[in-house]
C-alpha cells in the first residue's frame, strides 16, 4: 500500500476546535439575537407582503416575535450608529459645471442616487454624494456637521447642496451654561435651531449657494415621532432668517400626511411601499418620490439645464 507524502502539508492550527454541536449553538445564539433585534422588521415584513400561503407563514412567526421584541426593545438600539464612513465622494458630470452636493446621514441614501440618476447627462451639471452613516446633528461623538459642512464648502464649492439629516438624532446636547440638554423640549429646540443655523449659513456660503434641506417624514416608532416633530420644527425655525438662500422641502406632509405613517402610497397612479422596513428611511421608491420634489425646486432656481 503506498505511502501518503505528509511534506509540504499544513498542520492543523492548535486551539480548541468547535465541535459540530458547538457550530450549532452559535448558530442558534445568532438567530435568537436577530429575532430580539430584528423582530419587528419581519412582523412589518409580513403585513406588506401580498395575501397568500407565504404571508400567512411569515405572520405566523413574525406577530409573537414582534410583540415580545415590543417587551423588549432591542431593536431600538442603534448597533452600527459608532460606525463614520467617510466615504469618497462618488461624483458624475464634468469639471467647470454647477455643483449639486447631496448629502446627510443614511437618510440621504438611496436620495443621492437617484438624483444623480435624474440629472446624469444635463449639460452643466456636476453631482457629488456624500453621506456619513451614523451621523446627526445632535450627535457629534463621530463629527460634528457645523465643522463637516464648513470643511465641504471649501473643498467642493457646491452650488446647491442637499440636505438630508434625522436618523440618529435625540441626544442631549450643551445648552446655556454648558448643561445637558434633553429631547426634546424647547430648550433642546432652542439648541438644535442654533445648529442648524449655523451648517446652513456655511453651506448657503453667503449668499453664493442655494440649500435645499429635506424635513423628515415620521417614522413608524411613536417615541421617534416625538424627536422628528421637534427636529421638523427646529428647521421651520431655523431656516426663517435664510430663506432667501435655503428652501426647507416638507417630506412629513408628503409621505406622513396629517400625522399618519404609511407604508405605501400613490405614485404615479398605482400604491407602492415608500419605507424601508425599519419604518425611518424611504426605499427606492419613495427617493424617487422626494427627487422629484427636489429637482422641481432645483429647476426653478437654476433653469431646467442648471447650467451657468
Amino acid at each position: 500500500m503506498p505511502t501518503v507524502p505528509t511534506s509540504g502539508v499544513p498542520k492543523p492550527p492548535r486551539g480548541r476546535h468547535l465541535t459540530a454541536r458547538d457550530a450549532m449553538k452559535v448558530v442558534l445564539v445568532a438567530v435568537v439575537l436577530l429575532v430580539f433585534f430584528e423582530g419587528t422588521a419581519l412582523r412589518t415584513a409580513g403585513n406588506e407582503m401580498q395575501p397568500g400561503w407565504e404571508r400567512s407563514v411569515v405572520l405566523a412567526v413574525g406577530k409573537p416575535v414582534g410583540w415580545v421584541t415590543d417587551l423588549l426593545p432591542l431593536h431600538k438600539a442603534n448597533l452600527f450608529g459608532w460606525a463614520s464612513f467617510e466615504n469618497d465622494v462618488a461624483e458624475s458630470g464634468g469639471s467647470g459645471a454647477r455643483t449639486v452636493l447631496v448629502t446627510g446621514d443614511s437618510m440621504a441614501m438611496p436620495l443621492d442616487v437617484e438624483i444623480a440618476r435624474r440629472l446624469a447627462g444635463r449639460k452643466g451639471t456636476r453631482v457629488l454624494r456624500d453621506a456619513r452613516l451614523g451621523t446627526g446633528v445632535s450627535k457629534t461623538d463621530l463629527l460634528d456637521w457645523r465643522k463637516l459642512s464648513a470643511q465641504q464648502v471649501r473643498k467642493y464649492h457646491p452650488d446647491a447642496i442637499v440636505v438630508f439629516i434625522g436618523a440618529n438624532e435625540g441626544f442631549a446636547m450643551p445648552g446655556p451654561g454648558g448643561r445637558q440638554v434633553q429631547c426634546c423640549g424647547g430648550d433642546w429646540k432652542d439648541v438644535y435651531v442654533g445648529r442648524v443655523r449655523r451648517i446652513m449659513g456655511n453651506y448657503r456660503q453667503g449668499g453664493k449657494a442655494r440649500v435645499y434641506w429635506l424635513t423628515l417624514p415620521l417614522p413608524r416608532d411613536g417615541d421617534r415621532q416625538e424627536i422628528a416633530h421637534t427636529v421638523n420644527s427646529a428647521l421651520d425655525a431655523a431656516y426663517r432668517p435664510l430663506r432667501s438662500d435655503v428652501r426647507v422641502l416638507n417630506m412629513e406632509e408628503v409621505f406622513t400626511p396629517d400625522g399618519r405613517y404609511r407604508d405605501a402610497m400613490d405614485v404615479d397612479g398605482r400604491k407602492r411601499i415608500v419605507r424601508n422596513s425599519d419604518g425611518i428611511h424611504l426605499n427606492e421608491a419613495g427617493a424617487q418620490v422626494a427627487a422629484k420634489l427636489v429637482l422641481q425646486r432645483l429647476e426653478r432656481d437654476f433653469g431646467r439645464a442648471l447650467s451657468p
